[in-house]
């Protein structure tokens, strides 16, 4: 390994697990386009959410070693203010969104939970659940505006590597684009739990009633690897 790609990645700034096993591919060439992109966007005035520090944090709040339960989003919310680098979770003070909305509807169905008055779900991130999406960047109302750029492969390649190195994990995969990600993970290994997207559009064809977080909570504990609190302190302070 050469000195001019040790200096390079020692620039990746990536929690270190994660950047052990996956670093390298922020390094090809396609990654760096991507980033080129990035500053392209900025440079001409396009809002780039979440703010570049929390691009990562996903990989930053659940190290590789402690990740018992994944759940797979596609791409930030492109609201100001909204994105933090967590699927499906927005800042403290944040209105919550929909879809989280029944997510938490179905968390009270299935264990009892008591709804908070934010949707910041960093107390997951730190108890366990990697909050992934597929693509980690957006544009402010543009949804979507980033697919297609190179961020996939990356998180195909996190998937993969969980998938591989990695046992009794449990895969929240809901919709059919997160399930579509999915086909990687060997059901043997690993417990694929699907359903259809919380979105209003289609969380009543069977996203609620799937019981997805008593069922995660069972197979870890049959496994020992202890069980993940989906409860959530009642308010959020305005870390992560």
């Amino acid at each position: 390994m050469t000195s001019e790609h040790e200096d390079t990645t020692s620039r990746i700034q990536l929690e270190p697990s994660w950047k052990a096993r996956v670093g390298d591919y922020l390094l090809r060439p396609e990654m760096q386009e991507l980033s080129a992109f990035l500053r392209q966007r900025k440079a001409a005035g396009a809002h780039v959410f979440p703010p570049g520090p929390q691009i990562f944090a996903a990989f930053d709040a659940t190290p590789f070693d402690q990740v018992k339960v994944v759940i797979l989003g596609q791409d930030p919310y492109h609201g100001a203010g909204q994105a933090h680098g967590l699927c499906f979770s927005v800042q403290p003070g944040v209105p919550v969104p929909p879809s989280l909305l029944n997510i938490y509807k179905e968390l009270a169905q299935d264990v009892g939970f008591a709804r908070p008055d934010h949707g910041c779900l960093t107390a997951w991130a730190r108890h366990g659940v990697l909050l992934l999406n597929s693509v980690l960047t957006v544009e402010e109302g543009r949804a979507g505006a980033h697919q297609g750029k190179g961020w996939e492969g990356f998180t195909d390649h996190v998937i993969q590597t969980l998938a591989a190195e990695r046992e009794h994990l449990v895969f929240m995969l809901w919709g059919s684009y997160a399930q579509a990600k999915g086909k990687v993970i060997d059901p043997r290994r690993h417990r694929v739990l699907k359903a259809p997207h919380p979105s209003p559009l289609s969380a009543h064809r069977g996203f609620l009633g799937c019981r997805h977080f008593s069922q995660a909570n069972d197979y870890l504990h049959r496994h020992g690897l202890g069980t993940v609190d989906w409860t959530l302190p009642a308010r959020a302070s305005l870390e992560g």
